[in-house]
């Protein structure tokens, strides 16, 4: 939305009365579906500041820059992790499964997806997140939403981590405009500096004691500037995805 804005800014100064423009812009109500945005560009199409053509432009180049802002406009949890990401990634990997007890008898819902493979089928946890600016934490998800090239604070959480139950991981990211993936093995999570206790972990409930990394049973590591970088060998290309799989599970 901030390029955008700049955008317009650069056309409203175009205006001989940019100031009071501005001032009736302040005033106005928005109601879906009519808002400022729409008042600005009309005007600038009828004072003839803005070109059909530019508005084309203006239009494709904010669409491109927020393909997946809906994805923040999910608001039930399940409607985003279960609904959205299992779909996404069944779309662009089609030999990705939804397990069930016909094809894993033991199968209690302690992964969530899998591989079929050669030596046995690879148990999947998926897991997805969206990047949120931290320094907004009181504004809805759409306005926190952002893109893959910020530079801003930002916070990714990814929890209910469960190592022993799986055999890969596969991590969803989700940004205004692009979605990143992240392929790891459970013992990476498992001996990740930053994977920590969270809810049911059967030898940590004494969170005083100093325990090992091996004894979480469940955990969240939450992603971050500062921490990115220690997944960074571990993003998969959307097409890569079933060998990233694959690579991470005989590894």
């Amino acid at each position: 939305m901030e390029t955008l804005e700049q955008d317009l800014n650069l056309l409203i100064n175009k205006i001989d009365d940019a100031d009071d423009f501005r001032q009736k812009i302040d005033s106005i109500n928005s109601v879906y579906p009519f808002s400022k945005y729409e008042y600005i560009i009309s005007s600038l199409l009828t004072r003839n500041i803005l070109s059909f053509e530019e508005y084309l432009e203006l239009r494709d180049d904010y669409i491109n820059r927020n393909l997946f802002l809906h994805v923040f406009e999910i608001t039930a949890p399940r409607g985003f992790g279960d609904t959205w990401a299992f779909g996404h990634l069944i779309s662009i990997e089609p030999e990705l499964k939804r397990p069930n007890k016909k094809v894993d008898p033991a199968y209690k819902g302690e992964y969530d997806l899998y591989l079929p493979y050669s030596s046995g089928n690879i148990k999947i946890e998926v897991k997805a997140s969206r990047a949120v600016d931290r320094d907004r934490a009181d504004e809805p998800l759409y306005v926190k939403a952002l893109s893959s090239d910020t530079k801003r604070s930002f916070l990714m959480n990814f929890q209910q981590l469960k190592p022993s139950c799986c055999d890969v991981f596969l991590w969803i990211a989700v940004y205004r405009d692009c979605v990143r993936y992240w392929v790891l093995k459970n013992t990476v999570i498992q001996t990740h500096h930053d994977f920590t206790p969270q809810h049911r972990n059967e030898s940590t409930l004494d969170r005083a004691k100093d325990y090992a990394k091996s004894e979480i049973y469940e955990g969240q590591i939450m992603i971050t500037n500062a921490n990115i970088d220690s997944i960074k060998n571990y993003m998969a290309e959307s097409r890569a995805i079933r060998q990233a799989i694959i690579e991470q599970f005989e590894s």
